[in-house]
């Protein structure tokens, strides 16, 4: 495929065969809100609601009417997904608890502050859709709430990954990262933006290892690594995604040097997480080559690290257009597409085991929501939207001038 079929042919799987799995089987068109106890053919396990999942479906539905098409039936399940989180999410404190019942009760209270930072970025892209006032308001509420804890190391929780004793996750950086620094520029923040993108330069600056060439998952509190279990332990799912945030922080943000800065640890991730055995993605590995890793189901091949990675291979081609960008995309988007999509009922199935057969192996939450796969596509299409037109200009270019190159 060109680049340009290959944007036709991901818009296509995004439209046929993945929201449509999910407008027909999760949405709760009575009460707001998804169904995400979900299994692969669409039965649901369970009517109880996960409040991340929540807010990871307000935002993929909002952006899908701000980024793919401005589909009414789009925008109306983010309305119902809104209504659902102002209602429901938050306990008297200000924090999002962590489940629901179907009608909004809470079962399980406040017990992840990760949740708050898919809620601030689910309200923002419903902000960006719909400019109301009252999902800015909550998201910047929110932002007040996160930022009290996070001064505060070691004292707020992280489900479903405790946070080792005595270090810092790489995870909360690189999840507030994209959402202070999006939520401030919609607020026309910039103290909230600044924040955002001191949160991604500490992800390059101290997560990534550039003299080992990996990006580590935790550090200890003067942000050194410890050669412990945990103190190795590189996820490259969250490697390859933290530093496609990055791109769109700092493109966004007109700060190339950093923009190439988060090209290069993608390939890293790429090289050690991949199995040269069998293909694909581990979930965890242990830097040095010890076993066991440190990350529970180290060995399994899941969805979303692929996913992300076909979205980040296509963002740092973008901005550093260097042919190992489109080698490892075409390389991740073969064995994902020949493993994880159910061709019965669409979407892809979650979790295989190292030689890609598929498992029923719980290994963080119960849930299937849309998130991973859908905000992958999305941000793929996007890309392969900016730079085709960009690869047509250079191959018309006079050959006495340089071709024209994206940022960076």
């Amino acid at each position: 495929m060109t680049l340009d079929e290959l944007r036709v042919f991901l818009e296509a799987r995004l439209r046929n065969d993945i929201v449509p799995f999910w407008l027909k089987h999760a949405i709760d068109r009575e009460r707001g809100g998804i169904f995400s106890c979900i299994r692969d053919d669409g039965t649901i396990v369970s009517r109880d609601k996960y409040i991340w999942s929540q807010a990871r479906g307000l935002w993929t539905f909002s952006a899908l009417y701000n980024r793919i098409e401005p589909r009414e039936e789009w925008l109306d399940v983010a309305h119902g997904l809104f209504r659902f989180l102002k209602q429901f999410g938050r306990d008297e404190n200000g924090c999002w608890v962590f489940t629901t019942d179907e009608f909004g009760k809470v079962i399980q209270g406040e017990d992840s502050i990760v949740t708050d930072a898919f809620a601030i970025m689910g309200l923002t892209e419903y902000a960006t859709a719909t400019g109301n006032d009252e999902a800015k308001r909550i998201a910047q509420e929110t932002y007040g709430s996160v930022c009290e804890r996070l001064a505060r190391p070691g004292t707020y929780k992280t489900a479903p990954y405790p946070t080792p004793p005595g270090m810092k996750a790489h995870r909360e950086r690189m999840q507030f990262s994209l959402a202070f620094y999006f939520l401030g520029k919609v607020l026309g923040d910039e103290v909230i933006r600044e924040h955002g993108m001191r949160l991604g330069r500490e992800v390059l600056d101290h997560f990534v290892r550039w003299d080992r060439q990996v990006l580590l998952e935790y550090l200890d509190m003067d942000s050194q690594p410890q050669d412990s279990p945990a103190g190795r332990c590189m996820v490259p799912g969250h490697g390859i995604e933290s530093c496609y945030f990055q791109i769109l922080i700092f493109s966004d943000a007109g700060q190339l040097d950093q923009v190439q800065r988060a090209c290069e640890p993608i390939r890293w991730c790429l090289e050690k997480g991949w199995d040269a055995k069998h293909g694909g993605l581990f979930l965890g590995i242990d830097v040095e080559g010890r076993q066991p890793a440190y990350w529970r189901h180290a060995d399994l091949k899941l969805w979303w690290p692929h996913a992300e990675a076909l979205a980040a291979c296509l963002l740092a081609y973008e901005q550093c257009r260097e042919s190992w960008c489109l080698d490892w995309y075409w390389k991740v988007h073969e064995w994902s597409f020949r493993h994880f999509p159910d061709r019965e009922h669409g979407e892809w199935t979650q979790r295989l085991d190292r030689q890609g057969n598929k498992v029923d192996t719980l290994v963080a939450l119960p849930v299937k929501d849309p998130f991973h796969l859908p905000r992958a596509l999305i941000v793929a299409i996007q890309s392969l939207r900016r730079v085709t037109p960009m690869l047509e200009n250079e191959a018309t270019a006079p050959s006495t001038s340089p071709p024209p190159r994206s940022p960076g």
